[in-house]
């Protein structure tokens, strides 16, 4: 019981550090470009972490990869890739619409796509059967949940509007901006979800892993290093083409680049220990990692990133009925989560 009780314990940890990784965002200086301050991230996250830890936790880590072949790790790095591209365009979400509302758009597209995509690749078989049906009812509340954020997404411009715009008629109008971030934090997600999709087709590497003498802890780092790496083609180069088209390259050794560094360094930190506590405590929790644990994680994980967006003033002055339905839009994507782990604990083993 007490090791139960332990495993919940890392995986909230997890997801306060998962829902959390965007908060040192907010404390930049309001004129720094945003690759400027995510550059560096994708630069710790994507690359100098995992090349630090992943070999020094894996027990032979490159001659693992070596054994399994080229040809079946590339789909681990492709799929990491589309990763890099959806953690990218999050970061433009946070810039776009806020920590709160890119928070609930993103975690809900990734639960969907990341439950279905998955199951139809490898079992579609198991979509029909009684866990699948209930699979894809958690899935349909999730969606359900992401159009009700999405809808307080469009009140709450619509009450941040000045007197002069309304007096326009411009309340009634959609903004570009937000409607430009509803559709970045949504598809952010779908691309966020390559990473579950990359760890269904690195069997291979966590057989060897396993069998190996690395930790229990430490075994999924195999996995995630290849996915990462893939991560920082697509992420990376984004930020290396954003700082050469807008000439920013210089403001990296400018004044008050240490801070930004240390920012960056701390998103990234957080970033991936959210992924090591939720394999932590996963693997305590036993056979319920999979289902309950994944509940736990990613139901914290969308309050707390909610917690850090409402905290730092994301929607002071706006109406009380968008308020109301982002926190509505915020329950059932919980419920969603919910609905997905009672249908992984009746998959059979």
């Amino acid at each position: 019981m007490g090791t139960i009780l332990f495993g919940f314990t890392l995986l909230l940890i997890g997801a306060a550090c998962g829902g959390s990784f965007g908060l040192p965002s907010k404390f930049v200086k309001k004129d720094t470009p945003w690759e400027v301050l995510w550059g560096p991230f994708f630069f710790f996250v994507a690359i100098v972490i995992p090349t630090i830890v992943a070999p020094l936790v894996v027990d032979d880590l490159f001659g693992i990869f070596a054994e399994v072949g080229f040809a079946k790790i590339v789909p681990v790095l492709i799929f990491g890739l589309l990763w890099g591209l959806g953690s990218m365009t999050l970061g433009k979400a946070f810039a776009f619409i806020g920590l709160s509302l890119a928070y609930a758009l993103n975690y809900g597209a990734q639960i969907v796509t990341g439950s279905v995509v998955p199951m139809a690749i490898h079992t579609p078989d198991q979509m029909a059967k009684p866990h699948g049906i209930v699979v894809l009812l958690g899935v349909a509340v999730c969606v359900v949940g992401v159009i009700i954020c999405g809808r307080a997404a469009i009140l709450k411009e619509r009450s941040s509007k000045t007197e002069e715009d309304d007096s326009q008629g411009a309340g009634d109008k959609k903004s570009p901006k937000m409607l430009i971030g509803l559709t970045i934090g949504i598809l952010s997600g779908i691309l966020c979800a390559c990473y579950s999709v990359g760890f269904s087709f690195a069997g291979p590497v966590n057989d060897l892993v396993a069998a190996g003498k690395t930790a229990g802890w430490a075994q999924a780092w195999g996995t995630t290093a290849l996915i990462l790496w893939g991560g920082s083609i697509s992420a990376c180069g984004y930020c290396v083409f954003e700082l050469t088209r807008n000439k920013t390259w210089g403001q990296l050794k400018g004044p008050g680049i240490a801070k930004t560094l240390m920012l960056a360094m701390a998103m990234a930190i957080l970033h991936d220990a959210a992924v090591l506590f939720y394999g932590l405590g996963a693997i305590r929790i036993g056979n319920l990692g999979g289902s309950v644990g994944y509940a736990v994680f990613m139901s914290f994980a969308i309050i707390v990133g909610n917690f850090h967006g409402f905290r730092t003033g994301e929607w002071k002055g706006a109406s009380p009925q968008s308020k109301k339905l982002i926190l509505a839009g915020i329950g059932i994507l919980v419920l969603g989560v919910c609905v997905l782990a009672a249908g992984r604990l009746m998959t059979p083993a």
